[in-house]
């Protein structure tokens, strides 16, 4: 190659990087343009229609505050409530409300599998008949279990272990033996 086609090319190089610097500010000056009437025409809707001009700003508020608050689900804590344990025949436990707090809350015990659901004891009799409510604590051995409501191990038959009630024979909710 000669001198004069290595000056050639060097010139057609800067003639290029000249061209693409134009270009680039041209394109800067459009965007600029652009902006600034977006931003004229926007404020001019504020002084010809300020419903929309407020209402807009409000949606997008609005938009912004539900993208935060959807978050990552994966740094939601995992609900903790009762768990149902894997009961087995002829084990001891005891009885714990899953439902109650108050430590004097009471387990309800039926002669069937499924009377829990229908039992209504708003009467007083029906509260203190014998052996029907055992105090939390109380200990029972599982004796067999009945399916309902597409659970298994749903009720557990249980013989109260201790109290005044010992020896009886009773149905629970497998929740309630713990």
């Amino acid at each position: 190659m000669s001198n004069e086609d290595n000056t050639n090319q060097e010139e057609i190089a800067q003639e290029d990087a000249v061209k693409v610097e134009e270009n680039a500010n041209e394109l800067m000056d459009s965007a600029k343009n652009s902006v600034g009437n977006l931003i004229s025409s926007f404020l001019s809707l504020k002084e010809n229609n300020p419903k929309v001009f407020f209402g807009s700003i409000g949606g997008v508020a609005v938009l912004l505050v539900l993208l935060m608050s959807m978050g990552d689900d994966g740094a939601k804590p995992a609900l903790s409530g009762p768990a149902l344990k894997d009961l087995a025949i002829g084990q001891r436990y005891v009885l714990k409300s899953a439902n109650g707090y108050d430590p004097a809350a009471t387990v309800r015990l039926v002669v069937t599998p499924g009377a829990i659901a229908a039992y209504d004891d708003t009467e007083e009799a029906d509260r203190s008949g014998a052996c029907q409510h055992i105090a939390q604590g109380t200990p029972v051995s599982v004796l067999e279990f009945a399916d309902a409501y597409g659970k298994q191990k749903a009720y557990a038959k249980v013989r109260i272990e201790d109290g005044e009630c010992k020896g009886n024979e009773s149905w629970a909710l497998a929740i309630d033996i713990q």
